[in-house]
């Protein structure tokens, strides 16, 4: 691929989070809500026609997935500079990479931590692998069943994974994703009042946005990493050691059970963190990719050419 178009690609999405700190998440998930609906494919960005009902109004997505504007933004300067030559599904898998790095911590004193302790500056970078071509279709029913609910456990959760291709350690390593961004308050309110599971405090904390009353307060949003939101870090494993983890299906990786010291890992090191996910990004975006003549490149990522 061009530098010129990774150039384009960069150039956007950094515009796109020096307006908005919570976009990087929001790509990330799209990235990670197309890969789980039948393969990296660009299907999560059809918008429904009359021969199908894309996955934008699924439940995973609808009032929650975010981004479209952006994805269309650098799908238009990509065209520009190498027309019809690069997929919608890569430019998520791209923008998802950018996404991390740009949020990652480069601040001075972690130059002298790295001198001192060894370990790598920032967060984790990867090159992303290419040749993905585009959906022609999309399902609602499939994004409704595949991408895992907030409320699950870690049995579905290692079941739904493992069913992609994608060990224990991957779960919990792609998991770190929620080291940023924003969950609404539907989606924590029945972990906040009803699980003993949780720092009293941090309950307490949650509470005061997120009403227990279904109806009000709904869309609320609260930091999915309580100590570092907009920075992609291991502190989300920390949070989960500490029962501060925002989601059921969170918590659920750090509870007694088989992931729990996979999770005191990645919180003792980032470095260890760093290098599993980006293993585990590179898996799922292998997943069930459209190669060939299957597919098409779209000159409009909302339809189909």
């Amino acid at each position: 691929m061009p530098q010129l178009v990774i150039n384009c690609v960069k150039a956007t999405v950094t515009s796109a989070i020096n307006k908005e700190a919570r976009m990087g998440a929001s790509l990330l998930r799209l990235f990670f809500h197309d890969c789980f609906v039948n393969g990296c494919d660009g299907s999560v960005l059809l918008d429904d026609t009359s021969s199908f009902t894309g996955e934008k109004n699924a439940i995973p997505n609808r009032n929650s997935a975010r981004g479209f504007d952006v994805v269309d933004n650098i799908k238009s300067a990509v065209e520009n500079v190498c027309p019809g030559v690069v997929s919608c599904a890569d430019i998520l898998a791209i923008t998802a990479r950018d996404s991390v790095e740009i949020v990652s911590p480069k601040h001075i004193y972690m130059h002298a931590y790295m001198r001192i302790f060894k370990q790598p500056v920032g967060g984790p970078k990867w090159a992303v692998k290419l040749g993905r071509r585009d959906a022609r279709s999309a399902s609602q029913s499939a994004a409704n069943n595949g991408i895992p609910a907030p409320t699950s456990n870690l049995n579905q959760l290692t079941s739904r994974f493992n069913a992609l291709g994608l060990s224990t350690r991957d779960l919990v390593a792609l998991s770190g994703a929620h080291t940023i961004g924003q969950a609404r308050c539907t989606s924590f309110r029945a972990r906040i009042y009803n699980e003993s599971n949780i720092d009293a405090s941090f309950a307490q904390t949650r509470q005061r946005n997120c009403p227990r009353t279904t109806g009000s307060g709904d869309n609320n949003l609260a930091p999915l990493d309580i100590q570092t939101p907009t920075s992609f870090d291991n502190n989300y494993f920390k949070n989960l050691v500490s029962q501060r983890g925002l989601l059921h299906s969170d918590q659920q990786l750090f509870n007694g059970g088989s992931t729990d010291s996979i999770v005191r890992g990645y919180g003792n090191s980032p470095s260890s963190f760093n290098s599993d996910f980006v293993s585990a990004m590179i898996k799922m975006g292998d997943i069930s990719p459209l190669t060939g003549s299957r597919g098409e490149i779209r000159k409009n990522c909302r339809r189909v050419n």
